[in-house]
């Protein structure tokens, strides 16, 4: 994914591209006051390297390495040149979805697997956080072939990402779960692996406009791809550290 900017466009105006372009990546961080920030993916000899972008102010964007160890750190004002490297970092990076949002991928009007982002960005007194991931989770018994997405092993790595979303076949469910209490819960892993293990629960069929939501269990891909047995809904819901979604997801 790049920004389709002209040639001439600014690296300032390039920032502002990316905040208005994709809402569902922007954050606020209190470790910036409240500052609106997303992270961004790029790729280099194949391999992935993450990067957060700050609106410090109206007239100051900050970028600087997802490690705040690892050295990069430059302003960027209007009127003012960054480096070719700072400029393509900006124009050729992906926004990846803002930390806790939970989407839909979308099969013939139906929700077939969650897609959960973690994004949590690094806080000046915290050890490093690890770098973002989308984990996919489809609905325990179906289809890897008719109703996974074909990005499900590492969504990440699809520089189509936001063209899904563009196209509705990626939503933003978030909404849907805010709705109500006590229709949708989130299951930390029984192993206690960390809080981007686990699963969700949904009781009750959700629907909204353009798409619904079935009741059923949303697992990791690799617990369906291993064969591995799923708890039954109930099961899951006496789970020590159960959380209703309708608090949890922003």
């Amino acid at each position: 994914m790049t920004i389709h900017a002209p040639s001439d466009t600014t690296s300032f105006d390039a920032c502002l591209r990316l905040f208005e372009r994709y809402p569902l990546a922007v954050t606020r961080h209190p470790a910036d006051g409240g500052s609106p920030s997303m992270a961004l993916v790029h790729r280099a000899a194949g391999q992935a390297g993450f990067l957060v972008l700050t609106q410090a102010r109206e007239d100051l964007f900050v970028i600087r390495s997802w490690d705040r160890d690892d050295g990069l750190y430059q302003g960027i004002r209007p009127g003012e040149p960054v480096s070719g490297t700072i400029h393509q970092l900006i124009t050729a990076s992906m926004p990846v979805p803002r930390d806790g949002a939970l989407l839909g991928w979308i099969t013939h009007r139906q929700v077939t697997a969650m897609l959960a982002t973690y994004a949590r960005q690094q806080q000046p007194w915290d050890a490093p956080v690890p770098v973002p991931d989308i984990r996919v989770m489809p609905m325990a018994g179906t289809s890897e072939l008719l109703h996974w997405p074909p990005f499900t092993a590492s969504p990440l790595d699809d520089g189509r990402l936001w063209q899904y979303v563009e196209w509705g076949e990626i939503v933003d469910i978030g909404p849907l779960m805010a709705r109500g209490a006590g229709r949708a819960f989130w299951i930390p892993a029984a192993d206690r692996r960390g809080a981007r293990h686990g699963c969700v629960v949904v009781k009750d069929n959700l629907v909204a406009d353009e798409y619904w939501l079935p009741a059923g269990v949303y697992v990791d891909h690799w617990t369906l791809r291993e064969g591995l047995q799923v708890p039954s809904a109930g099961e899951l819901l006496a789970f020590p550290g159960v959380t209703d979604l309708a608090q949890r997801v922003r």
